[in-house]
């Protein structure tokens, strides 16, 4: 579990002020070589792999390809943000992956050959979701089998249950077209420029918020020079993406036009702001992150822990059925492979390459999306360069044994440095 960072009180502007921004400096250094490293490795793995595409293939950086990123990982982002709940626990869910086929294989048969309405359709799929995560969670939590086995029976059943639904193997075509606008549309370019300003104020006066409280109650914080800069890099970053994708993409935009931020990526951030309040700013975020880090602990301070983690794996089923409608949405279709073959294995990576900690207690809704677009870049990069699945899986294994070691070192520092 993540804690403050220890900075002296913010000073008034001039020398003061530098003297702060260097301690803060210092201490965020200090921090991160106890072994508190939070979210540096995904990002400066995304870094180096961005620079070594780039060059290795130039058109790695194009804003058509930028695009196609967002949609590629779109899915096991998804599933991995819901994960993330369930590894703070110190527990795993191995069906994830075939849940969310199981659910977008529901939405399709109502959608196509039922030929109700999308919204029946969409709702129909969550809440198998929901109820999926429910039965889990109950096996798990009231019966006291290992989460492990009763996922893994569920991940088998689930791939039956799949052709049973799609009739032994058939393919559902999907023609919705508000469907296929989930993973496959493109937002206006004026309504890009209006989601980067809503996102933007709300960001900045979440900080200041934050910032006047702690000050206010004379409470360890940041030097306000800190949090005005991290406001301003999310502007200038979001900016810089938002013009390059409202730029024409298309090969013939005679014909067709490609222009806007898709869809997809204002459904992704509407999710990750939705899931980062529940963890870090609402009564179940805090007990969940008690019962991750301490159980006895945390049943000795009031917590429901039994509520706590099945609610866990009911989010997290949940949003495998979410990353289920967009798999279906970009592919326009639904096959027995949906949601099989590495999702899981992708999505499982995508959070723990993040910063999630498998021994549970640590993780945020940001690590599953830094993982995830370190696991797209992957598999994107490689592509553009013509290796083969093989040499991907290679590459994208030794990247999650990577973050599992870095994880397991930091916990290991930290005890040194008697953090527990």
């Amino acid at each position: 579990m993540t804690t403050d960072v220890e900075t002296p009180p913010a000073a008034p502007p001039g020398p003061g002020a530098a003297r702060a921004v260097a301690d803060h400096a210092r201490n965020y250094w200090a921090n991160v070589r106890s072994g508190e490293v939070g979210a540096l490795p995904a990002v400066a793995g995304i870094i180096a792999l961005c620079v070594f595409f780039g060059l290795s293939k130039p058109v790695f950086l194009s804003v058509g390809n930028l695009a196609n990123l967002f949609g590629q990982g779109a899915a096991v982002a998804c599933i991995a943000m819901g994960l993330v709940f369930v590894l703070i626990l110190g527990e795993i869910d191995l069906s994830a992956g075939f849940a969310s086929g199981v659910c977008a294989s529901i939405m399709a048969v109502i959608l196509t050959d039922w030929g109700l309405h999308w919204s029946l359709a969409i709702g129909a799929a969550l809440a198998t979701g929901v109820v999926i995560g429910l039965v889990l969670g109950t096996l798990v939590v009231k019966l006291g089998i290992p989460s492990f086995v009763v996922t893994l029976a569920a991940f088998l059943a689930f791939q039956g249950i799949v052709l049973m639904i799609l009739d032994e193997g058939s393919n559902i075509s999907i023609n919705d077209e508000t469907v296929k606008t989930i993973a496959g549309g493109n937002l206006e370019r004026w309504q890009g420029w209006a989601l980067l300003a809503v996102t933007v104020a709300a960001y900045a006066a979440i900080q200041v918020q934050r910032w006047r409280r702690r000050v206010a109650r004379s409470l360890v914080h940041e030097p306000l020079a800190v949090v005005l800069a991290r406001i301003g890099a999310l502007a200038a970053l979001l900016a810089a993406g938002v013009f390059l994708l409202n730029l024409e993409r298309s090969a013939n935009p005679q014909i067709i036009s490609l222009t806007g931020v898709p869809v997809v990526v204002a459904v992704i951030g509407f999710l990750f702001a939705v899931w980062t309040f529940v963890l870090h700013r609402t009564r179940f975020g805090r007990h969940l992150y008690a019962v991750g880090g301490n159980p006895e602990a945390a049943v000795r301070a009031g917590v429901n822990v039994d509520r706590v983690r099945i609610a866990a794996f009911v989010i997290c089923s949940g949003m495998a059925a979410v990353g289920g409608v967009v798999a279906a949405s970009r592919a326009a279709s639904v096959d027995p492979n949906t949601g099989g073959s590495n999702v899981l294995l992708l999505s499982v990576g995508a959070a723990v390459i993040g910063g999630a900690s498998l021994f549970g207690g640590k993780g945020t809704v940001r690590a599953a999306l830094l993982g995830g677009a370190v696991v797209a870049i992957i598999n994107n990069g490689m592509g553009l360069m013509g290796l083969s699945a093989g040499v991907r899986f290679g590459v994208t294994g030794a990247v999650l044994l990577l973050a599992a070691g870095v994880d397991a070192m930091s916990r290991g520092r930290g005890k040194l440095f008697g953090r527990h």
